[in-house]
């Protein structure tokens, strides 16, 4: 069986960098986008089974990418998942209305985010290469 696919989607090398180590270390294959243009140009080549998203990027932010993704009925089916340092409630209302599987906030409690991945990508969905 194939690894299931994350894609990260953050400004910040670091974080994605170590969100990166931490996610393949439990058994995800990992991707990652320095901002919402790379995600664009590499959902249709790497289809994740998730997305990891930051709120402050530049281009766009995250609840304006999200919300393009959701719109987009080849990738709507995706869960994008916000990982945001914005932990104001106002915040995590505005990412669940543009579409969002759920929000963290910064720092991450990383056993929480990655059993919530995991609820979230069915392992049926996930097929041998």
């Amino acid at each position: 069986m194939s690894k299931p696919k994350i894609t990260i989607v953050d400004d910040d090398r670091d974080t994605r960098e170590l969100l990166a180590e931490a996610l393949g270390s439990e058994g995800f294959e990992v991707t990652s986008a320095a901002n919402g243009l790379r995600l664009v140009a590499s959902l249709e080549l790497h289809r994740p089974h998730a997305i990891l998203l930051d709120v402050n990027m530049s281009w766009i932010n995250g609840f304006e990418l999200c919300q393009a993704v959701k719109q987009n009925k080849q990738f709507r089916d995706i869960p994008i998942i916000f990982i945001s340092g914005r932990g104001d409630p106002e915040d995590k209302r505005r990412g669940m209305e543009v579409g969002a599987a759920d929000y963290f906030v910064k720092p991450l409690e990383l056993d929480t985010l990655v059993q919530r991945i995991r609820e979230l990508i069915p392992t049926d969905t996930v097929q041998e290469p």
